[in-house]
């Protein structure tokens, strides 16, 4: 008999989108589309628009006082955001 080298297809899956420059892009759009979950239904609704630009995720909110809450939070935000990720994606929150 002889031996064969066998991969898992995730880890075929991952090399194939490292090459080609997708897995930053990919883990980005997994963090902002767990913003929702992560920050919770109330504050989903006052979530205007969210994006990702140099390490720094951006949250457009329509509530001022909502605005100066999530400030205070921003820390334990990012840890909960990138944990959901499974990297570090993100260094920062800024919010507009």
């Amino acid at each position: 008999m002889f031996k064969r080298n066998t991969e898992s297809l995730k880890d075929i899956l991952l090399r194939n989108l490292r090459e080609q420059g997708l897995e930053t892009p990919l883990k980005q759009k997994r963090l902002v589309e767990s913003w929702q979950e992560v920050a919770g239904p109330v504050i989903a609704r006052y979530t205007l628009n969210t994006y990702i630009y140099n390490q720094t995720l951006y949250v457009r909110l329509s509530n001022p006082a909502l605005r100066s809450d999530l400030s205070m939070m921003r820390g334990e935000l990012v840890k909960k955001l990138n944990a959901v990720v499974g990297e570090q994606v993100i260094i920062d929150i800024r919010f507009n």
